[in-house]
Formats: C-alpha cells, sequence, structure tokens
C-alpha cells in the first residue's frame, strides 16, 4: 500500500492500463507499467457476467489471487459499490481482497446517496489497510444537472476524504477547467477516466491530475479486434489475417516462464 500510495504522490501522472485477468496483467506489466489495475467491467465479462455488481465474488477473489500470483507490482482492484449495502459487509469483502494480494481499491457511488460511500470507506479503513480511491458517479450517470457537477463532485470529495479516503476518481470529467477545480478544491490525489476529447497528459498533469485509468477501454478494444478477427475468418477461412500483428506462442509462453 505504501509503494502504490508514493506512486500518486507525482509530480508524473500514474498511468493505469487496466487489465482484466493473470495474462493481461504480466502483458501491462511487461509494457512497463509502475502498477497493476483491474477493470470490474472487464473482470465481469471475462467470466461471462454483465458489469454491475454481478460477478460472483468467489470468482473475483479467484481472478485477484491469480493475477497476484504473475506480477510484483502492487495491485489495485476495482470493487465496484463494494458488492453490499452494509459498511461491514463491503469491510469484510475489501479485507477478503486484501488478503488475495490487493493493495488499492475503486469503490463507487453509483447511484446512491453520498453518506453510503463514507460510511463504507470508513468500515474499510477500520477493518483493513488499504488504499481507497473513492469514485463519484456524477458525471458518469449524470446525478445532478452539468451547471452543478463540479460542486456536487468537490463536496461528495470532501466527504470521501473525511471518511479516510486516500484518492479521488472522477470518470466522465473532461473540461480543463473543471478537473482544475476539482484538483483544487479536495486535497486527494485526483484520478481521471480516459475518454476522447480529454486533455493530454502532460496537460492532465498541469490541472493536478495524479492518476489516469484506461478503464474497460483496452477490454472493447480487444471485443472489437476478436470480433472483427473471428467474423472475417468464418465468413472466408482466410489464414494470413490472423497472423497478421499476432504475437507468436513462443513469446507468449515465455512470459509465464
Amino acid at each position: 500500500m505504501t509503494t502504490f500510495r508514493d506512486l500518486h504522490a507525482g509530480p508524473d501522472v500514474l498511468l493505469l492500463a487496466n487489465c482484466w485477468d493473470a495474462g493481461t496483467a504480466r502483458l501491462t506489466s511487461r509494457a512497463g507499467v509502475r502498477a497493476i489495475a483491474t477493470s470490474s467491467a472487464a473482470v465481469a465479462w471475462s467470466h461471462g457476467y454483465p458489469d454491475g455488481d454481478a460477478l460472483p465474488i468467489a470468482l473475483h477473489l479467484a481472478t485477484i489471487r491469480s493475477i497476484a500470483r504473475v506480477i510484483e507490482l502492487p495491485l489495485s482492484v476495482d470493487a465496484e459499490a463494494g458488492y453490499a449495502t452494509d459498511p461491514g459487509a463491503v469491510a469484510d469483502t475489501i479485507a477478503a481482497f486484501v488478503d488475495a494480494g490487493a493493495a488499492g481499491i475503486n469503490l463507487e457511488d453509483a447511484g446512491a446517496p453520498a453518506e453510503l460511500l463514507a460510511h463504507k470507506i470508513a468500515a474499510i479503513k477500520q477493518r483493513v489497510e488499504v488504499f481507497v480511491n473513492a469514485r463519484t458517479d456524477v458525471y458518469l450517470r449524470g446525478l445532478v444537472p452539468p451547471a452543478e457537477r463540479v460542486a456536487e463532485v468537490i463536496a461528495r470529495g470532501l466527504r470521501y476524504r473525511d471518511a479516510g479516503a486516500d484518492g479521488l476518481f472522477v470518470p466522465g470529467v473532461i473540461e480543463p477547467s473543471e478537473i482544475a477545480a476539482i484538483a483544487a478544491a479536495v486535497d486527494l490525489p485526483l484520478n481521471v477516466l480516459a475518454r476522447p476529447k480529454l486533455p493530454a497528459v502532460a496537460a492532465l498533469q498541469a490541472l493536478g491530475v495524479r492518476r489516469l485509468s484506461a478503464g474497460s477501454a483496452l477490454a472493447q478494444s480487444a471485443w472489437a479486434r476478436m470480433a472483427m478477427l473471428a467474423r472475417d475468418f468464418l465468413a472466408d477461412g482466410r489464414s494470413e489475417p490472423l497472423a497478421e500483428h499476432a504475437v507468436t506462442h513462443g513469446e507468449i509462453n515465455a512470459a509465464f516462464l
């Protein structure tokens, strides 16, 4: 946790290429990331479940353990909303994630009142040592009118900070002035989500951002590539497209030796 916390201290923005299993965790670690992070959506999809608290905890824990087995970097786990409404039950689940290898978690307010996430954060902090990245879905879910979004995020961010949060994640914000206002008002490392029209990393750093996540975008791109290749192969049976830009069997196998 200490190493993971230090990665948020800057000056460089912490870039996280979110993975979904041991294979993609090893792949991203070899690409040069400084920490490994999961995408809850991608993990759920990889097991055949939809995003949104549908993945059984046992499968999620098994995924965390398998990732922790093949990496030597801090691991941050996307825990959605904690898979319960009772703060004590959420704390129990997060403690199990930590036992499985997590140094940090993302925990979201989703559409629930801010006080519920604050209670969950406080319960977690009383139970276990872990970096809690409090995610607010004000932008993603349109919880308030656009003119009120910055003020609402700031209010929630301060509440989550007071409950013990270590970072603030605001997926969906892309406007530089809004990013700067949130970063200045909430004294927690600010995490934003990669999206079209988001400022470049150097600009984000100047605005006060400390962490940039790919989220489920890598999984979505991989899904699109797989679907295209499978569709084309089934249409004409040609082998050549399957080999284009492909890593060899030996290279992949060597990554796990």
